[in-house]
């Protein structure tokens, strides 16, 4: 562990669990997480970081017996084949309760392996190493595993919180811009949810904002998990608070499915936000200032704020199978103010699709 470590707890003293934000904190801090109970680990990892995941495991050796799992890349993964697989190398091994699983790589993938290690024996010990932007603020804090279906995104999935979050920030020297940005999108949500600092720090210098290099690039990532570990810590299984989490979501998730999850999932919740902002507007609930901002800020991230006209019927119809809906009305978390996010239950659809066309390309 490094002195320049940041702790950052989720739940209370006796039943959360910690993430830490650092450099070079990956081998040591999953030793330290799992303890001394633990005999075997699966370690689940996308193709991409076969190297790092061997490296991994051979830091582990002596301490664990280390079973590699690779899966594939991002969405791919996430289906109940890749889980099946998962739960046959484990079973072949003999794993027991006392056991544990690691997930290695993006948020795609702790999401699998958070899944998988729900599910064994109804629950073994997991860490999540996420190893992206997203990874590290959104999909691997907070306990929400899940696998897609044909029918969407995360239907089947658990609340399933791990033994410690590692945010290595060494994991992200190679990740290419694109990358980067695409994880932003969440970073901006914590922004306009809660954290308003984090749109100051990218307006200032988005360039700067977004080097992992940069003590203001560690800032607003660290800002963006603190938001997410407070909100999860009152609500961990999305009873309440936790809802407004998916701001920008409901429609980013209907997008992601549309395009067969082709569109990087940062990308799909930068459109879902800017719709959500329009129809906190044309609710009037949200100033024209603050929906500008929005577009401001995504578009200095370069990601995208539209999305083809002609495709709202196929959207409405996915948002309506959405998790957050309740039977047949439609829930979309917007905006009352910057950093006031709030409920808008069964909005008509004449309104939504006015604030579809506003984002209409």
């Amino acid at each position: 562990m490094t002195d320049e470590t940041t702790t950052i707890r989720v739940g209370g003293a006796d039943d959360g669990y910690d993430v830490r934000v650092g450099r070079g904190i990956t081998a040591d801090g999953v030793a330290e997480a799992l303890g001394g109970g633990v005999s075997k680990v699966l370690m689940v990892h996308p193709p991409t970081l076969g190297a790092k995941a061997a490296a991994l495991r051979e830091a582990l050796l002596g301490r664990y017996e280390v079973l590699l799992a690779e899966v594939p890349d991002a969405e791919a993964g996430k289906r109940v084949e890749v889980a099946a697989f998962c739960w046959q190398v484990m079973g072949q091994a003999d794993f027991t309760r006392s056991d544990a699983v690691i997930g290695f790589g993006g948020g795609a993938v702790t999401d699998l392996a958070g899944f998988v290690a729900a599910t064994w024996l109804r629950g073994v010990q997991l860490v999540q190493v996420p190893t992206t932007v997203l990874g590290m603020v959104d999909a691997a804090v907070g306990g929400k595993t899940g696998i897609n279906t044909a029918e969407g995104k995360n239907l089947v999935g658990a609340f399933y919180a791990p033994a410690a979050v590692l945010c290595d920030l060494d994991h992200l020297d190679t990740l290419s811009q694109n990358e980067i940005l695409a994880g932003f999108a969440e970073i901006v949500k914590a922004g306009f949810i809660r954290y308003p600092e984090i749109l100051d720090v990218i307006e200032a210098d988005a360039a700067v904002a977004t080097d992992p290099a940069t003590p203001e690039f560690r800032r607003v990532v660290e800002l963006a998990i603190t938001m997410k570990a407070e909100v999860v810590s009152e609500d961990f299984t999305e009873q309440g608070l936790r809802e407004i989490l998916n701001y920008g979501h409901t429609l980013g998730h209907a997008i992601e499915h549309a395009e067969r999850y082709q569109w990087r999932h940062g990308a799909a919740v930068a459109v879902g936000m800017m719709f959500a902002a329009e129809l906190s507007r044309l609710a009037g609930r949200l100033s024209d200032e603050v929906v500008d901002r929005h577009r401001r800020v995504l578009d200095l991230l370069n990601l995208p704020t539209t999305y083809p006209v002609g495709r709202w019927n196929t959207l409405l119809a996915t948002m309506q199978r959405d998790k957050k809906a309740r039977g047949a009305m439609l829930r979309f978390i917007v905006l009352d103010d910057l950093a006031k996010p709030t409920v808008l239950q069964a909005p008509e659809q004449s309104l939504l699709f006015a604030a579809y066309q506003e984002i209409g390309s």
